[in-house]
């Protein structure tokens, strides 16, 4: 017998759930904990604490797509400025979902613009051409897409509900990193 077939075996002899009536007493005990259970295998602290700086992160990519969109100027700007509005509403989605997130694991999400910027993993930069506004964003996205990707594998198996949320954060964020990309290479093709 193979080493996952005898696996599989022992897991069919092992019952599903372990005590359901400790389960039901536990979540009596510490309802004040809500999404928290005694099964949360991560540090609530530190999850808060992450999650605050990728709130942080979003809010500044916000904050440069708005900027972007109102200001994006020159000839053919205006596909332009209606993708950085899009991005910056999907970012504005993203901070809510993990704002909520935080509320959910006990936390307060830290929309104090007093040190946003140095909490934020990207970086606020203007940019004057509508060339170099896409680049900061396309860079902002690529820090983004690393330090997602860090905190996915951190969070890993043990708190698998924030590792699904930023997992569908990432994949947004791969996807505004290509649409910049496609930008640039439109741009810098017409020469704008």
């Amino acid at each position: 017998m193979s080493n996952d077939h005898r696996t599989m075996a022992t897991q069919k002899n092992q019952p599903f759930l372990s005590d359901i009536q400790e389960i039901r007493k536990r979540a009596r005990e510490h309802m004040e904990k809500g999404a928290v259970t005694g099964s949360y295998a991560a540090d609530v602290k530190t999850v808060v604490d992450i999650l605050n700086q990728a709130l942080a992160t979003e809010l500044v990519c916000v904050l440069r797509y708005k900027r972007h969109h109102f200001t994006a100027a020159g000839m053919n700007a205006e596909s332009v400025a209606t993708e950085f509005q899009e991005h910056a509403t999907e970012e504005q989605d993203h901070a809510d979902k993990i704002a909520k997130r935080i509320t959910e694991l006990g936390g307060d999400p830290d929309f104090s613009p007093e040190g946003l910027a140095s909490r934020s993993h990207s970086q606020y930069v203007e940019g004057h051409t509508l060339t170099e506004m896409i680049q900061e964003d396309l860079v902002a996205e690529r820090i983004a897409i690393e330090s997602y990707s860090e905190i996915v594998r951190y969070l890993g198996e043990k708190d698998p509900t924030s590792r699904r949320l930023m997992e569908e954060i990432l994949a947004k964020e791969e996807e505004h990193a290509e649409d910049m990309r496609s930008l640039l290479a439109r741009v810098g093709k017409a020469g704008l």
